[in-house]
């Protein structure tokens, strides 16, 4: 092999790789490998040889519900010891293997059975494709035997199912097939944007047996478009020109180097949504998340007023995050990322770079010298002015019964510690979190944002809480999106894992009601019912925590954490008329973006209903 960049990032990422599945960064070991340098060899069964290609691959725990067609599975799993957990519902088994992925990097795995198990996971594997999220998806389908019967229960078509909401699909059609295609499964969810994978397995071969000679796979080469590199670098070297770092998901984990790259270049750094975390949101040169009037009020001013060229690495701009493609375009874009297919698409570009992350940070330390600039202590100063303005927004108070949800979030980053893992749902909270949740490493906080399924926080938790059982672990959830997953708390109190699950409770679905208002005037199915959270609670077997006003968030958030076991905790929410910045953008955008005629007719309705002073909201 010639020694070159690529050859030894090559064997670095393989021995991360490797570190990964065999011990924590300290060396501590974390699980052994199988059969000859993690091979799968022997005579053994079809579920033997799924079983040993997991372990080899260092699967910590598969997620899912056992069932017909994969008991002799799930049995294998407790004979070998793979560990595994048991959920109340495959979406949540998706999910969790999300949150297992997001927190540690690497893929999650689920295992479930046909028909109505795959099709009550697509909404999660689907939140995992569009957050570039990589699962493992194990589904056993119906008998493919010689002697197969038609009209078998579950018969659907599995494979077309998988297709919209994974990467690919790999099927095994005789029982020597079922290593390498798992094998390939991992591979792919990790390779170039990382997502889901499927693998169908017809239940019969599962207890077929034959022998085995399964080594592990060479590693992919990495996607490096060195001419485009090379003039991104040159552009990023004109000190004429003031750089801004906007940096998503896939820098999560190059974060001192983009940390590093962005001190280099004395580059502000803003994050997408699902890159919170990639740089330390108290450094000086961060300025938050967006960089557009969605986002935090100093990352948009220092963007507006002090960058010339944005340096866009690892991410999409995806309707979430932009707040309705709200971002403003600058003189120059660079925008550098794995997948091919994410360039150029939304935002106008000088140069876009098809590369690796880590190869093209790599190629970018080689001309440290030529790139390297002064450091810029009024950029700094301007940062942390700014920065303590938005603080000091932040901080007002606009609810008058109950609490103020952006108190709470800013009461609960105060009282977690640095390292906590935080799962946030798809409520009008998730956008304060995203402005006030000082997030100080990758890794730590969470959402779905692409495909924005409501439920996600809990289950997700959970499954990194399996894996991280001393680190705390919360969630920030609405009723509403409580109400699609709440049984699996049950889950957390089978399994002690002490999760905190924080609910905010307006007794609505309030996200609906501010885009609903602003448009028809009035509510539409909105209104959730009165809920019993200390009568749920105690049937689920969870500690309960109850907040009702702003006096009762400081002991009643530290006593939830100091609790060894699960607490659901309520939260009496008024958000009262709170502005969010990302509402008033995507609005802003959305207006904008209306022909004529379609604008004068919702000013037309507004005007009508502004007249109804008792308006029919449910």
């Amino acid at each position: 092999m010639t020694i070159s960049r690529r050859n030894l990032l090559k064997v670095a990422g393989l021995g991360a790789s490797i570190l990964a599945a065999t011990g924590h960064s300290d060396g501590t070991p974390r699980l052994r490998l199988r059969g000859n340098n993690g091979g799968v060899v022997g005579h053994m069964t079809g579920a033997e040889a799924l079983t040993e290609t997991l372990l080899s691959e260092g699967t910590e725990c598969v997620f899912g519900i056992p069932g017909a067609q994969e008991n002799e599975v799930w049995d294998t799993f407790k004979s070998k010891r793979l560990p595994y957990l048991l959920t109340t519902h495959e979406f949540s088994a998706a999910t969790m293997a999300d949150g297992y992925a997001r927190a540690t990097g690497r893929p999650g795995v689920m295992c479930i059975v046909p028909g109505p198990g795959l099709t009550n996971s697509l909404s999660g594997l689907g939140e995992a494709l569009l957050d570039s999220v990589p699962i493992v998806c194990i589904v056993g389908d119906v008998s493919n035997a010689r002697n197969a019967r038609p009209f078998q229960v579950h018969a659907l078509d599995h494979v077309s199912l998988l297709m919209p909401v994974t990467k690919r699909v790999f099927t095994a059609t005789c029982v020597g097939d079922i290593p390498i295609v798992v094998r390939q499964a991992f591979q792919l969810a990790r390779a170039g944007e990382p997502g889901p994978v499927g693998v169908v397995i017809p239940y019969n071969l599962f207890i077929e047996a034959t022998r085995f000679n399964s080594l592990p796979l060479a590693p992919l080469d990495y996607p490096f478009d060195e001419p485009a590199a090379r003039r991104a670098l040159q552009l990023l070297s004109d000190r004429r020109l003031r750089v801004g770092i906007y940096a998503g998901m896939g820098c999560m984990d190059h974060s001192a180097q983009v940390t590093q790259l962005a001190e280099l270049l004395q580059a502000p750094v803003a994050t997408s949504m699902s890159g919170k975390g990639v740089i330390s949101e108290a450094h000086p040169l961060s300025v938050g998340w967006g960089y557009g009037p969605q986002g935090t009020r100093t990352a948009e001013h220092v963007f507006a007023n002090h960058v010339d060229v944005v340096l866009a690495l690892g991410v999409k701009f995806g309707e979430v995050s932009t707040g309705f493609y709200s971002l403003p375009q600058h003189r120059h874009m660079i925008h550098v990322d794995v997948n091919e297919n994410n360039l150029g698409r939304v935002m106008r570009n000088s140069l876009c770079v098809h590369a690796d992350m880590g190869v093209f940070l790599h190629a970018a330390f080689e001309q440290a010298d030529v790139l390297r600039r002064e450091p810029n202590g009024r950029l700094c100063d301007i940062i942390m002015r700014q920065r303590r303005h938005d603080a000091r927004a932040n901080e007002e108070v606009y609810a008058r019964c109950g609490v103020d949800p952006m108190r709470f979030i800013q009461c609960l980053r105060r009282l977690t510690f640095e390292d906590a893992l935080t799962f946030v749902d798809v409520t009008l909270s998730q956008y304060l979190a995203s402005e006030t949740y000082t997030t100080i490493q990758p890794r730590t906080f969470f959402n779905p944002t692409d495909n924005q399924a409501m439920g996600w926080s809990i289950p997700a938790a959970i499954g990194a809480q399996r894996v991280f059982p001393n680190r705390q672990t919360v969630t920030i959830t609405g009723d509403g999106c409580f109400l699609m997953s709440c049984t699996e708390i049950s889950t957390a109190a089978r399994e002690r894992l002490p999760v905190k699950f924080f609910v905010l409770d307006d007794q609505a679905y309030h996200y609906m009601q501010e885009l609903q208002l602003a448009a028809y005037m009035r509510t539409t199915a909105t209104i959730l019912a009165r809920m019993d959270y200390r009568a749920l609670a105690a049937g689920y077997g969870v500690a309960y925590q109850e907040i009702l006003n702003p006096q009762e968030l400081e002991p009643r958030i530290r006593g939830a954490l100091e609790h060894d076991g699960p607490v659901l905790v309520r939260v009496a929410t008024d958000y009262r008329r709170r502005p969010i910045r990302w509402l008033a953008a995507a609005r802003a955008r959305f207006l904008a973006e209306l022909a004529p005629d379609q604008r004068r007719r919702f000013i037309a309705r507004a005007a009508t209903r502004a007249l109804d002073r008792r308006p029919e909201n449910d």
